[in-house]
């Protein structure tokens, strides 16, 4: 039986790589699809809004259809589903404007949140505060004004460094029709609607995307943030960038295999879950240097990679 709500966070802590699938373009987000989607070979599921479609009414379908759908072989209500935002992590102003996004996706009963080309602390730090409730104080600097300070004028305040955080943003409203997604009690979903592994009980998934070289140049200091469950390079927009049109991740050139190095080296430092797409030819080797987290869609990838770590939680 599951020991967590969310499959993917109770198998990284495990230290054990999970497998995930979906498009990042044109997902079919229906009851139908959800129900399939269920039995899934996958440990969670991709759902891609940052080019895809942002719709949160078949979002919410989709979700119903896990529930109808599961629950999992693993003992899991639903399969996990992080969504890719649309926003992009540029800047601090950029993701608060647009920290609508984060509510909304969070309040359909997904499992986690994809910030696409984060390029700074700031706007990471951002990221994780917008999914955040008020009341959890994890990693919050205690510096900063109480309520009641606030409450008198004294403002939010700024937190005295990047590796704290401010006071969670997300509002009440939507935990009714998350909780019905989980399975459980509006107040249990008040308490464990946070980020892990900040918070050993939180049961959300958060991870950064760095794809520019801006990003490249800040991934210690964006990693490095409180409330970062995963990390990844974002090879396609990082080699355009690089002026190279096609996809180059296996090999990765020269610059690019220097950035993922680098990503790789600051998880490590941080024990944040490096991503990375694999195939059934390389998957060992990289889970022994680390990847915990596998892209590339393809349920022979996993079978290679579970067998490997021996893994014992039912597919």
């Amino acid at each position: 039986m599951a020991n967590r709500i969310n499959r993917a966070i109770e198998l990284l802590g495990q230290n054990v790589a999970i497998y995930y699938d979906g498009p990042h373009t044109g997902h079919v987000l229906t009851h139908a699809q959800g129900c399939e989607d269920a039995q899934t070979w996958a440990d969670y599921i991709n759902v891609g809004m940052e080019h895809g479609a942002f719709d949160m009414a078949g979002l919410a379908e989709y979700m119903r259809g896990l529930v109808d759908g599961g629950p999992t072989r693993s003992g899991h209500r639903t399969p996990a589903v992080i969504v890719e935002a649309p926003v992009n992590g540029t800047d601090e102003a950029n993701v608060r404007f647009n920290a609508w996004q984060f509510r909304q996706i969070l309040g359909r009963g997904v499992h986690g949140v994809l910030l696409c080309q984060a390029e700074s602390a700031e706007a990471t730090r951002a990221f994780v505060e917008a999914c955040r409730y008020p009341h959890h104080a994890a990693g919050v600097d205690p510096a900063l004004p109480s309520p009641l300070a606030r409450m008198q004028g004294a403002g939010r305040g700024v937190p005295s460094a990047t590796t704290l955080l401010g006071v969670g943003t997300r509002g009440r409203g939507s935990e009714a029709t998350a909780a019905a997604i989980w399975g459980i009690s509006e107040q249990d979903y008040l308490a464990r609607g946070d980020t892990w592994p900040l918070n050993p009980q939180g049961e959300l998934l958060l991870g950064v995307k760095i794809e520019s070289p801006e990003g490249v140049a800040n991934c210690e200091s964006i990693i490095a943030v409180p409330g970062i469950g995963f990390a990844e390079i974002g090879p396609g927009d990082l080699g355009l960038s690089l002026g190279y049109v096609t996809v180059r991740n296996d090999p990765y050139p020269p610059e690019m295999q220097a950035a993922r190095d680098r990503i790789l080296a600051a998880c490590r430092k941080h024990k944040v879950a490096f991503l990375e797409a694999c195939t059934p030819a390389n998957i060992a080797a990289r889970i022994d240097e680390g990847v915990r987290v596998v892209a590339g869609h393809r349920q022979d990838t996993a079978a290679i990679g579970r067998a490997h770590q021996k893994r014992r939680m039912a597919v």
